[in-house]
């Protein structure tokens, strides 16, 4: 096995009923993004019970934050639910097939970690990852014909107006 960590990706979220669905959406679109579409029932089930336990425990006058995490490492796809809850949060009863490693982290909150093996003859450097470029601009998406339409001092005079027009 090679533990080196090939992606990650997180999502942070507010410990109320809605940051049950949110994860899940977060778990689909990274699965889809990594071409995973066999793990989403386990990795469902995993993360969807810990989500709903913190939410379960947490006050909603003052609800807890809690950190959903997905990481690509070796041979395993690992999935991680932080919290900032005080004490500890009971797993109750896991759904079958769901294996997960609770602990406590040294200032407050606990840590919920779960791996699951990656499909038969994949590792985490196999996995197809999606490209993602550099942040697109107004300017980059024109297309080659209309770029030069777009000229900078045009933009900064009607930027200038607007940022004018709201002091009145």
């Amino acid at each position: 096995m090679n533990p080196q960590t090939s992606q990650v990706d997180d999502l942070h979220l507010v410990a109320l009923p809605s940051a049950v669905n949110c994860a899940g959406l977060f778990v689909r679109f990274t699965l889809s993004e990594w071409s995973l579409p066999t793990m989403l029932d386990d990795l469902m089930r995993t993360v969807s019970h810990r989500v709903s336990a913190v939410v379960e425990v947490s006050d909603p006058k003052a609800p807890a934050f809690l950190t959903v995490r997905l990481r690509l490492w070796g041979d395993y796809l690992v999935a991680e639910v932080e919290d900032d809850v005080r004490g500890e949060v009971p797993n109750g009863r896991l759904p079958i097939g769901v294996n997960m490693a609770v602990s406590p982290m040294p200032r407050r909150g606990n840590l919920m970690r779960s791996e699951l093996p990656l499909p038969a003859g994949t590792t985490a450097q196999g996995v197809a990852l999606p490209r993602r470029d550099r942040r697109r601009t107004v300017v980059t998406e024109q297309p080659e014909a209309e770029r030069g339409l777009v000229e900078p001092e045009v933009l900064q005079r009607v930027f200038s107006s607007l940022s004018q027009w709201g002091r009145d």
